[in-house]
Parts: C-alpha cells; sequence; structure tokens
C-alpha cells in the first residue's frame, strides 16, 4: 500500500503535484488557505484543509499531519513581507509535523535564490551564502528542516519555474532597455518538478539537498527574443550586457538520484506544443 502524502501548499506546484501522485494511486491530504477552494480540492478527490500558519492567525486540524509523508510548498509571500517571519512558520509547521507521531519524511520545496549572484557556476554541495531578504529567509527555513531529529528529510532548490500559466514569450515581450541581457537563465519547467519529486518518493531518496535547474543556460536575450518570436510577440530589446550572474549547476540531482530531465533544451521546447 502507497504511504499517504499530505501537501502544505496546493498552489501552482503543489495542486499539479496532488494530481499526479492521485494518478500514482497515493492518496493526497492538500491544504489551502483559501476556502474558496477547498470544493477544487475535494472535486480533484485531495482530501481538503484549510490550514494557516500565519503566526498572529493560525489554524489547522492535526489530522493533516497523520501521514506518512509531508511536502512543504509556502515560499514565503513577497507582497506581505513575511520574510522575518518566515522561518518561525516552518519551525511551527516542524512542530505540528512532530506532534503528529505521523510524519516519517518531509520533503521541503526551497529555491535557488539561497544563492548570490556570483559570476560564476554554483555546483552541488556548495553552501550558500544569500544576499536578499528572502533568500535568508529560505536558507534559515531549510536548516531548521534539516536539523530535525527523527524524521527524513530532503529540500530541493527549484531554480525560476516555467509551466502552464506562465508563458515565457509574456515575460519580456514589447519592453525595452532590459538590463543584464547576457545573463544566463536558470529555468526548470513544471513537468520536471514533479517528475523529480515523484522519482524521490518512489525511491526513498532522503538525505539530500538538490539544486534543480535545467543544464540549458542560454542568455536572457537568446531564450526571451525567441519566445516573443514563437508567440507572434513583439520581441523585447536587451542591452547586451553582463553585469550580475549565476549559473547554477542541476546535475546533482542526475549524478545523485539517477534523474534525467524531461527539458533539457530550451530551444527545442520553445517548438514544441508545450510553450
Amino acid at each position: 500500500m502507497k504511504e499517504t502524502i499530505s501537501i502544505l501548499g496546493c498552489g501552482w506546484y503543489g495542486l499539479a503535484l496532488a494530481k499526479k501522485l492521485i494518478a500514482n494511486g497515493y492518496s493526497v491530504k492538500g491544504s489551502t488557505t483559501s476556502i474558496e477552494k477547498l470544493p477544487l480540492l475535494e472535486q480533484l478527490q485531495i482530501k481538503p484543509y484549510l490550514i494557516n500558519f500565519d503566526l498572529q492567525d493560525s489554524q489547522y486540524e492535526s489530522s493533516f499531519f497523520e501521514s506518512e509523508v509531508l511536502i512543504v510548498a509556502i515560499p514565503p509571500k513577497r507582497h506581505s513581507g513575511e520574510f522575518n517571519s518566515y522561518p518561525n512558520k516552518i519551525r511551527a509547521i516542524t512542530e505540528a509535523a512532530i506532534n503528529s507521531g505521523s510524519i516519517q519524511k518531509i520533503l521541503m520545496i526551497s529555491s535557488t535564490s539561497v544563492y548570490s549572484d556570483l559570476n560564476r557556476e554554483i555546483v552541488v554541495g556548495e553552501i550558500p551564502y544569500p544576499d536578499t531578504e528572502s533568500g535568508s529567509a529560505i536558507l534559515e527555513a531549510e536548516q531548521i528542516i534539516t536539523k530535525l531529529q527523527g524524521i527524513s528529510n530532503s529540500i530541493i532548490r527549484f531554480g525560476g519555474l516555467i509551466g502552464p500559466g506562465r508563458n515565457l514569450a509574456k515575460f519580456f515581450a514589447g519592453k525595452k532597455n532590459i538590463a543584464n541581457g547576457l545573463a544566463p537563465v536558470n529555468l526548470i519547467h513544471l513537468d520536471d518538478c514533479i517528475a523529480l519529486t515523484l522519482h524521490i518518493l518512489e525511491n526513498g531518496r532522503f538525505g539530500y539537498t538538490l539544486n534543480a535547474c535545467s543544464p540549458d543556460h542560454p542568455t536572457r536575450m537568446e531564450l526571451y527574443t525567441q519566445a516573443a518570436l514563437i508567440s507572434d510577440l513583439e520581441p523585447p530589446e536587451f542591452l547586451p550586457e553582463l553585469l550580475t550572474w549565476k549559473v547554477i549547476n542541476g546535475n546533482g540531482v542526475s549524478l545523485q538520484l539517477n534523474y534525467k530531465y524531461l527539458v533539457n533544451k530550451w530551444s527545442e521546447f520553445l517548438t514544441s506544443d508545450k510553450l
């Protein structure tokens, strides 16, 4: 019998993951902070929970944490200035998981924003030194997860997320004098986010901190211009300059987990029917 999985945060990634897990025979509990979204979760055969771990208005049902696996997919909210409180929110979530006595594994969805622009390639195992409030908050939250005793865990740091509803062509179409046109991109497609998560779950690959990013890093100018032209949109105009940048080496998931990226050439993806 497959494990029961609780997904804390059924947003863009979490909802797509829940649907895939259910299709693969898992029992899934899913959380949202919006009461209007509960019927949608139920319709998709996700056991719905209204959960909020905001420190001033915390509410949750303990039965949500009565699962073998917890997936934490709630990044700090940029618009609400949540950066300072985000680590404490993750701490409260882990306390609830521990108190349940059921959670055996935690998978935290993180971000490559924990790395500064160091003007070089960043490889697996490298210690991050964030230069943004969000990056610092996310790194502190990671450390809360990895220091847990008695619960296996893995951290996935996704690059920039691309997929349904996030059309590359619309990001910069028609804009002028866009800085840093020669900087490389660090992106990953939703299909890879879901497939990699499933790969970790089905193979029990816990105990890792992973950088997950397509191995292809064209310049911003190349990628977004091509995307706009393919979609018959006005191409953006980038300044041909290289300011601060980084290249996230995501090959660790291939070497450590034997995972093969589904989207590993952005020019081919742009000419496919997935754009």
